[in-house]
């Protein structure tokens, strides 16, 4: 690991450029030497080059912005930039979803802009998901607009100073939903010259915006409308979005308003080679034994030195902000070792935590050339114009196709074929890609999942809402009608509205405090402990299982172990230090079952969805080496249990089925566990989540279904729409799982099918063997069963009881037994950083 460096070499610019090869021949030059037995390559597809499709100006759009978009290369738009910005333009909200690169920010910028030059008072709101797509819009639209548009950025980098400047004199303001929901909306009175002036809402690439955090979006969106309404405007909504199912249905419950879509993308699309790459199995055993592959970071970091090699420029994207650092710095260890230093100096790291400064010369250095690779997480996935990028490397799925796309969709020149490989982590999911391609390139991207009425989501925003402008009952039809007003009557017997004949004021003292990223519990500070320097925080809700007393703890490049974690004091104390191992925290878990909400019985077996009470206990954590993985030692932890209330869906089997199954008493309990872990590696296939979305029980008799039983939950107070997903799609779900563990190679169980990382109970027991035969009863009951109608599958529910508000829930009823035989996969923070995608 290294810390950020100045990324300004070479001093004199960067070499004289040398084209790098075209797709098909990069692929065969990193391949070149392998034996046919050891290839790691499981498939390889062609995407087919695509033509453009343009078309006319609009007659609306004004000459000297032609002249400036000519100027800048753009002598005719494509087809479904004009398209979307028709529709825009007559007033109607409208997503534009297409590919990675095709120009959809002209699509809002057309309409935007003109109205900016027709009406000299009216302004624009755009919001980023990233700092990086946002300073990269920002500069866009300083280079296409009027002097007197004086764009400016209103975000956490904008110093206290500028922000009256740019509340008072801006006209195009790139901000984020953050900053709209603590600084713009509560202060709406100090803006309200700006709010009664919006003309367009621009939400760049949307389909960030899911589960949880996306349904708290939603409502801020929501109150945005309401506001705006106050004081007479009535803004048109422009939505980009990558490639999704149902772009429209995703747009318009993100706004609540009924959105157009637009998918028809013309623009050129250069053809590209995507390669899927799984890393062999090593002499290396994990927990009982069981084979480890080589790691996905490790293949990423030769593959990136050896496409620097090649002068190809190259992203490779990384689940984690440590493993960024890591996989950056393995390739300069490479490069370095082959006698080329030159080179090394020309591969860095980007991530969420670099100082602002750090991240603009990082950006500058990457477009310009003057960086050939860069390990980066998921902030530059989205939306960033880094031009003439030759080859892409993703370390394991990002978890969903629609991020897989994008991240893949960096790679292309204009006239060169480009490169895509992804390898696959040691995981059940990353293992069932690289067998079955068609579950990549014949498979429709997912639904963007939210639920705004999730109560732990819907309460807090209607209570932010009460407090910017008293609630009407005319207000409730946007936060959801029927939904909304039963929130309502709660949040007034529970003190938190007061109604009056005007409407429904916020009881509370100050504002309401609500975290649209989490559950509001309070962030850790790290202290380091010989000097009482502040490093950074982490997510409460993260904390017990990343800084833990023992925890490898990484702060830009610079490792630290975790000496003392004081829950009560929310403060970690480290050392620096730098070891071999990383670490992974154990979890229990003990669910009870507080409602039913929808049965499907299948024969011997029955499906069910509903709410749950999740108690969860980090109790352990391993040291593994770096690089493969091995398990070096485990230690005991004495953390407190925390509590959650959330959705699950659960299957339950009748004697008669576990008979079926031909599973003894010996055997049921680690059939049903091993059934339990492949399945939430695998739900993420079909719904926008990640395995670390979501956590599952299972045992042989539980005591609150009286049956064998498999639970999985969503890790997200109140659910989030993601088990919900599972009970939609039962099938498709669990054919995949089967398929996966009965494919995989290993004998009786490994990370690539039935072990989970985050196994409290040690990965034992497991039987992968019964594991197949439990899916395969469950697989034949569904196969006799009538598809669910539309009506019966779409996620569709009345509240979560709801003993707690802003995040928190009550503890698990009396009486629930303390352990369950195979209590696991609580949902924690891991190896993955959704943060980067904020600001």
């Amino acid at each position: 690991m290294t810390s950020l460096r100045p990324v300004g070499h070479p001093p004199d610019g960067p070499e004289p450029a040398v084209a790098a090869l075209p797709g098909t021949e990069l692929l065969a030059a990193l391949l070149a030497g392998t034996e046919p037995e050891d290839d790691p390559v499981t498939h390889v597809h062609r995407l087919p080059v695509r033509r453009s499709r343009t078309a006319p100006w609009p007659a609306w759009v004004g000459e000297p912005l032609r002249t400036r978009l000519a100027e800048r290369g753009v002598q005719e738009p494509f087809g479904h930039q004009v398209a979307a910005a028709e529709l825009a333009r007559a007033g109607s909200h409208v997503v534009v979803a297409t590919g990675t690169a095709s120009g959809k920010s002209l699509a809002y910028q057309l309409p935007a802009l003109t109205a900016l030059a027709e009406d000299p008072r009216a302004c624009v709101l755009y919001l980023a998901p990233t700092k990086a797509l946002a300073r990269d819009q920002l500069a866009s639209v300083e280079a296409l607009a009027d002097p007197s548009v004086r764009p400016a950025a209103y975000d956490g980098d904008t110093p206290m100073e500028e922000r009256d400047w740019v509340r008072r004199h801006s006209r195009w303001i790139v901000t984020n939903p953050d900053m709209l929901h603590r600084g713009i909306l509560p202060a709406h009175q100090r803006w309200s010259s700006t709010l009664r002036r919006v003309a367009y809402v621009v939400i760049d690439e949307c389909h960030a915006y899911r589960g949880v955090f996306g349904s708290h979006v939603g409502h801020v969106l929501r109150r945005l409308r309401r506001i705006c309404r106050r004081y007479g405007a009535e803004p048109v909504f422009v939505l980009a979005s990558a490639t999704v199912a149902d772009p429209a249905a995703a747009a318009s419950r993100l706004v609540g308003a009924p959105v157009a879509a637009v998918t028809d993308d013309g623009s050129p699309r250069p053809g590209a080679t995507f390669a899927l790459w799984e890393p062999p199995l090593t002499e290396q055993t994990g927990e009982h034994g069981a084979p480890v592959r080589r790691s996905a970071a490790a293949d990423a970091a030769g593959l990136l030195a050896d496409l620097v090699e090649q002068n190809a420029r190259t992203l490779a994207f990384v689940r984690s902000r440590r493993g960024a650092e890591s996989v950056a710095e393995q390739a300069r260890a490479v490069l370095r070792s082959r006698g080329r230093a030159d080179l090394a100096s020309r591969v860095d790291s980007y991530r969420g935590g670099y100082l602002p400064e750090e991240r603009r010369e990082l950006e500058r250095s990457l477009s310009s050339g003057a960086l050939l690779g860069v390990a980066t997480t998921n902030a530059l996935e989205l939306g960033i114009d880094i031009a003439g990028l030759d080859a892409v490397v993703l370390a394991g799925y990002p978890g969903t196709l629609a991020s897989m796309w994008q991240q893949a969709g960096r790679a292309g020149r204009a006239q060169n074929e480009s490169l895509v490989v992804f390898v696959a982590r040691d995981d059940p999911l990353d293992h069932y890609l690289a067998h079955h391609p068609q579950a990549v390139f014949g498979r429709p991207v997912e639904a963007t999942v939210t639920d705004p009425a999730n109560p732990y989501v819907l309460g807090p925003q209607l209570c932010c809402a009460a407090a910017e402008l008293p609630l009407t009952p005319a207000d409730l039809a946007d936060f959801g009608g029927d939904v909304a007003e039963a929130q309502v009557t709660e949040l007034v017997a529970d003190g938190l509205l007061r109604a009056r004949p005007t409407g429904w004021y916020w009881a509370g003292r100050g504002r309401p405090d609500v975290d649209i990223r989490g559950s509001g519990t309070a962030p850790v500070s790290i202290i380091e402990g010989a000097t009482g320097r502040l490093l950074g925080t982490v997510d409460g809700d993260a904390s017990h299982a990343t800084v833990h007393t023992g925890a490898l703890y990484v702060h830009r490049g610079e490792t630290y172990v975790v000496d003392e974690f004081d829950v009560d004091d929310a403060c970690a104390v480290v050392h620096p230090e730098s070891p071999e191992w990383t670490t992974v925290a154990r979890d229990v878990v003990d669910l009870s079952i507080v409602s039913t909400d929808r049965t499907r019985r299948l024969g011997a077996v029955t499906a069910h969805t509903g709410v749950v009470d999740v108690t969860n206990q980090v109790v352990a954590y391993q040291r593994r080496r770096i690089g493969t993985g091995e398990v070096l030692a485990e230690f005991p932890l004495d953390l407190p249990a925390r509590q959650l209330r959330t959705r699950a869906v659960w299957l339950t089997l009748s004697d008669r089925a576990v008979e079926r199954a031909d599973v003894d008493e010996t055997a049921l309990p680690g059939s049903l566990h091993a059934a339990e872990h492949a399945s939430i590696g695998i739900l993420p296939l079909l719904a926008t989540c990640d395995r670390w979305d979501l956590g599952g029980v299972s045992t042989a008799l539980h005591p609150d279904t009286g049956a064998a039983t498999i639970v999985v939950y969503d890790g997200h107070p109140g659910g989030a729409g993601f088990a919900e997903r599972g009970y939609a799609v039962l099938r498709d779900w669990l054919q995949a799982t089967r398929a996966t563990v009965a494919s995989c190679e290993c004998e009786a169980g490994c990370p690539s099918c039935v072990q989970s990382p985050k196994c409290g109970n040690g990965n034992d027991p497991l039987d992968k063997a019964g594991a197949v035969r439990v899916l395969d009863v469950v697989l034949d009951e569904l196969a006799g069963a009538p598809e669910l109608t539309p009506e019966e599958a779409e996620v569709t529910r009345r509240p979560a009881p709801r003993p707690g508000l802003f995040g928190t829930s009550g503890p698990a009823p009396a009486g629930v037994a303390e352990t369950t035989e195979a209590a696991d996969e609580v949902a924690a923070e891991p190896e993955r950083d959704p943060d980067d995608l904020v600001f």
